[in-house]
């Protein structure tokens, strides 16, 4: 299945990304750029980490303006799974593509160590590699990781199965409310997690907890 890389201005982790999705399904991910107004034919579009625009405003505020992103906007419409990480999770929620909003950590610092997560829902397209229950590992790197939804957002959310990773208790690294970690949308095919799962899919990373996330989603579980 191919796949593509969106880079913006100030996002950093656009070669670990590109890396485990090659590595993963076989060959390499095309790359967008910022002011594309169209993008080619794929299965799957990654908004990688980073500091797109150095934060300025809020973290993902300007990306989520840039033309790419009506682009990406009207792939997912059509059903093309998108997957934020990081920034690019903060980005769709700027984009208004996943609900909620991510404020600063609730330790007021930066974050940057190993956590574990449950998973919440293994039926989806993101997550059939694993099962519901199983924690994995996951690296995290962020300042405003710190998940949050109005009480009416989060019961849907929690409601219709589009929390899909919930940080343990005792390694919540932000504060998030129901220690949320990544959520989909409604229609099953846009995903914003804050952990790095790109950074822990092979031995050399110290384990492989996070290939089931991309094998899910380039449909290569089996390879």
């Amino acid at each position: 299945m191919k796949s593509a890389v969106v880079q913006l201005p100030g996002l950093n982790r656009d070669r670990d990304m590109i890396a485990a999705l090659t590595k993963i399904s076989g060959q390499a991910p095309l790359t967008i750029w910022q002011t594309e107004t169209e993008i080619p034919d794929v299965d799957l579009i990654v908004i990688p980490g980073g500091f797109s625009y150095g934060d300025y405003l809020r973290c993902g505020a300007i990306a989520a303006r840039m033309p790419v992103m009506q682009a990406i906007r009207e792939k997912a419409d059509k059903g093309v799974k998108v997957m934020g990480v990081c920034n690019g999770f903060q980005i769709l929620l700027e984009a208004g593509m996943l609900p909620g909003a991510l404020m600063r950590n609730a330790s007021l610092k930066f974050v940057c160590r190993e956590v574990k997560l449950e998973v919440v829902n293994a039926e989806t397209d993101f997550t059939r590699a694993y099962e519901k229950g199983q924690i994995i590992r996951s690296p995290v790197a962020h300042h405003d990781g710190n998940y949050f939804a109005d009480a009416e957002t989060l019961a849907r959310i929690e409601g219709e199965g589009q929390v899909l990773f919930r940080y343990t208790p005792e390694t919540n690294p932000n504060g998030s409310i129901n220690h949320i970690a990544g959520l989909m949308n409604a229609k099953g095919n846009v995903l914003g997690m804050m952990p790095h799962p790109e950074n822990l899919i092979e031995a050399a990373h110290g384990g492989s907890d996070g290939k089931g996330i991309f094998a899910s989603a380039l449909d290569v579980i089996a390879a």
